[in-house]
């Protein structure tokens, strides 16, 4: 039995860990890259929830504020309306 290994199965070991080598650098920065564009679809995806959310609140805070109007008498309406064009403050409670 002999002791010695072919120079082609060293050759062939050789260059299979040279390919492994080589590639590394280029699937951890496809993993790079892959992670910031998960974390880029995920941040937008947040921000267009947020923006959704933030539409509801202002168009229930419309409604409640017009509610309010219209539940308030016209008179005392066209009176602030009239203070307001006029420039005037509301009068201050004293305690």
């Amino acid at each position: 039995m002999a002791d010695t290994v072919s120079g082609q199965i060293t050759d062939s070991v050789t260059q299979a860990n040279v390919k492994v080598l080589g590639d590394a650098p280029a699937q951890a920065m496809g993993s790079l890259y892959q992670s910031l564009a998960q974390s880029t679809s995920l941040a937008a995806g947040n921000a267009v929830t947020a923006q959704q959310q933030a539409n509801v609140l202002h168009q229930a805070s419309t409604t409640l504020g017009l509610s309010l109007l219209y539940s308030i008498g016209t008179a005392v309406g066209s009176q602030a309306s009239i203070d307001i064009a006029n420039d005037k403050q509301a009068p201050v409670a004293k305690a």
